[in-house]
Formats: C-alpha cells, structure tokens, sequence
C-alpha cells in the first residue's frame, strides 16, 4: 500500500494553530477528501489539539506529519486503512490527559484526541517527543456528517 506524508513546520506562535488547521483542510482536499466529511473534521480537530498544546505547553516550534493511505488498483482497501498524525517537539515532557471541569477553557485536547482517535501515544525522540494518534476511517463514516456530535463530545468532558 501507498502512503502520502505530508509534513509542515509550525513556529511557537499560538497562531500558527489556525495556519495547521488551514494546510490540513488543503492537504486533505488535495488527497480528494470532502473536508466536510467526518473523518476530515475529526483530522483537524486532533491536528489543532496536538499542535496547541506543542506550542503552549513548551514554547518551541513543531513539526507537524500526517500520513494517508492513498488507494490504487493494488490496494483499494487503503481508503480503510488509519490515518496517522504526529507532532513532535522540543520538550521531553510526557502529554497528560487532563480532567478539565464543565467551566474550564481548556484542557479537553487529549481527551478529545483519546474520543476520537482509534489510538495515541508518544515517544521521547531526540531531545525531545513524538506525540501520534491514528484515526480510522471506518469509525468516522458512521458518525452522522452534522458537526454537533463534536460540540456534544466536547461538552460531555
């Protein structure tokens, strides 16, 4: 099977979330994805929740990868295969999942990323970490294509 890797530089700028989610919708668009569908819109909720908390959490620059299976004659199972995305950073401090109150601003992103991804983990790397999650397609094509069923997941943390 085929893959496409993609990856893109992000800065230690809190705006350069809006600029990962904006190359997400591009890339996916570009590999023939509806950036309207499920999985799309699960792809770039995890994307801006990963690359938030690098450039929050250690105020160092990341670097952004996603790898897509690309279906072709040989492996037309491929558009069932998982996606797979990966921020890695500076810091070798291990992401924690917190349990944020119904009030809090913040702290849903790994359990969101824990919701709505098949899988996640990370590794330390160099002198700093590799925080990955997969998402399976399959999963997201029976979610309904309305985007409240996210809003509810975010309000259920």
């Amino acid at each position: 099977m085929q893959v496409l890797q993609v990856q893109l530089a992000v800065q230690a700028d809190p705006a350069e979330v809006g600029r990962a989610r904006r190359w997400v919708r591009t890339r996916l668009q570009g590999h023939g994805l509806d950036p309207d569908a499920p999985i799309a819109e699960t792809l770039v909720l995890v994307v801006s929740e990963l690359v938030t908390n690098a450039v929050v959490h250690t105020g160092c620059p990341a670097v952004l990868r996603l790898t897509m299976p690309v279906p072709d004659a040989a492996s037309p199972d491929a558009a069932s295969s998982p996606v797979r995305v990966e921020v890695a950073d500076a810091s070798r401090t291990a992401p924690a999942p917190r349990h944020a109150g119904r009030d809090a601003t913040s702290g849903r992103g790994l359990e969101l990323v824990e919701l709505l991804c098949a899988r996640w983990g990370w590794y330390p790397e160099g002198s700093g970490k590799r925080v990955w999650c997969e998402i399976d397609p399959a999963a997201q094509a029976a979610l309904p294509a309305e985007a409240p069923v996210l809003n509810e997941l975010v309000w259920q943390l």
